[in-house]
């Protein structure tokens, strides 16, 4: 009997932003895993995205946190997409850096090989 594959969209890699609860708080980063007791992230705040940006685009080094936010905060987690003409985060970054966030992120905790969809 072959093993059944998770093939949904919230894979290590995937660039998404988390919605928190009990204290309301958002952030954008990749899954660097997802289980029942809950997500491990690597990324920053929302409210710190353009500052990351600057720094990657002005080559300043930094460290984006890995935080593991237990299942019961975890209100909603949606994939990093862009809306309509609005472009999403990671295309935001990219453009403003030219870096990929995935890639960026996931360095040295993820084959990158097997990233996420949102690269």
């Amino acid at each position: 009997m072959s093993e059944v594959k998770n093939v949904g969209p919230f894979q290590p890699g995937t660039m998404v932003i988390v919605t928190l609860g009990n204290p309301r708080e958002k952030f954008w980063g990749a899954i660097l895993s997802l289980a029942g007791e809950g997500l491990s992230l690597r990324g920053v705040e929302l409210a710190s995205f353009e500052e990351l940006v600057v720094m990657v685009k002005d080559g300043e080094p930094f460290s984006p946190g890995i935080i593991f936010f237990p299942m019961h905060r975890v209100e909603r987690i949606e994939v990093d997409l862009p809306d309509g003409s609005l472009p999403s985060l990671s295309q935001r970054f990219t453009s403003k850096t030219g870096a990929n966030p995935a890639a960026l992120l996931t360095e040295g905790y993820l084959d990158v090989s097997s990233a996420g969809a949102s690269r």
